[in-house]
């Protein structure tokens, strides 16, 4: 009789891997037409969980990344927040939960729901719309 397959345990085993050998990370793409660049929307995090919808949009370029990867590409694939503004500031009205608590709990729980996934993001290349190293860009410019 066959053992009944553990996908919770095979899908560990590669995510861990895949960590491990940071195998999403972009290689130095410093000369070459081998690059590529791929851009997903940033969602808000101003939600409790991701849901099927942003999964919807992100498994495309996901498979877009993965074979020009397989194609010999140096692939940029990164992934942020756009947590700077209104949803983030109804969120924490609506939930009483200060807006920086809200939103860095909910950026843990996206990334921790996104691993689960194996989407081949480069987390090294994160950004973070409520990072003051980051909107003090956007104010100066507006």
């Amino acid at each position: 009789m066959l053992e009944p397959y553990d996908h919770r345990a095979v899908e560990q085993k590669w995510q861990e891997k895949w960590e491990k050998e940071q195998v999403f990370r972009t290689p130095d793409p410093a000369s070459g037409d081998d690059k590529l660049y791929v851009l997903d929307f940033f969602p808000y995090p101003s939600a409790y969980s991701l849901h099927v919808g942003h999964l919807l949009g992100y498994t495309g370029t996901d498979i877009v990344s993965r074979i020009a990867r397989m194609q010999g590409k140096k692939v940029l694939h990164p992934m942020g927040w756009d947590a700077f503004g209104l949803p983030a500031e109804n969120f924490a009205i609506k939930s009483g939960i200060h807006p920086a608590i809200s939103t860095e709990r909910n950026i843990t729980e996206f990334k921790r729901q996104f691993g689960q996934t194996g989407i081949s993001y480069d987390w090294s290349k994160e950004i973070n719309a409520s990072d003051p190293g980051y909107y003090k860009w956007t104010q100066w410019f507006f």
